[in-house]
């Protein structure tokens, strides 16, 4: 299952923004509504974050969706991280800012995700890339200046192990700036 991914969009100024999700599977829960006959939302968004949803006329801080893809994605762990329980929160409070994330942005991805990874003596991380983007594409309307997508896999480990850190891409926010972040949790 692709798990909360939620879409921020920062316009430079209020505009309306067409967001369409081409997803490989079946999107199970969103809020505001996914509108299938548009492949996803229209809203009025502000440089705030601030969104209104055209269809409703109601106020949203971001777009959220939950899906279960056609077919199993074979995520690569050949880089990642092992993260100790105790150590959950500092991690990614650290990665997520060093990915681009502002500490509203983070705060928010911890609080979905650390009860789940708090369970696990040990989680061995890896943030998705073109496996994430391949099953989820976003097509924007106006185009953004800059994107940023962070997908966190996951799975539940016994003991440490050692592993090739991953390496974390620089982002600058410029211009029309959309940030997305979600994830899955992997099963042994």
């Amino acid at each position: 299952i692709i798990d909360k991914p939620i879409i921020y969009l920062y316009p430079r100024q209020e505009q309306q923004v067409s967001v369409r999700l081409e997803y490989q599977g079946q999107i199970i829960f969103s809020y505001p509504e996914y509108n299938k006959e548009l492949k996803g939302w229209t809203v009025t968004a502000y440089p705030n974050g601030r969104l209104v949803d055209l269809l409703n006329g109601k106020e949203y801080s971001y777009l959220f969706w939950e899906g279960v893809p056609d077919k199993t994605v074979d995520y690569d762990f050949s880089t990642g991280f092992v993260v100790e329980d105790k150590d959950v929160v500092i991690f990614l409070q650290d990665i997520l800012a060093k990915f681009g994330l502002y500490p509203k942005e983070y705060n928010e991805f911890i609080v979905y995700w650390l009860p789940r990874m708090k369970k696990n003596k040990y989680n061995l991380v890896h943030f998705s890339g073109a496996e994430y983007e391949n099953t989820a594409k976003l097509n924007i309307t106006p185009k953004p200046d800059s994107i940023l997508r962070i997908f966190m896999v996951f799975k539940p480990i016994d003991k440490k192990i050692n592993i090739e850190p991953q390496q974390v891409p620089s982002f600058k926010r410029e211009g029309f700036t959309v940030i997305e972040w979600g994830g899955t949790e992997l099963q042994k």
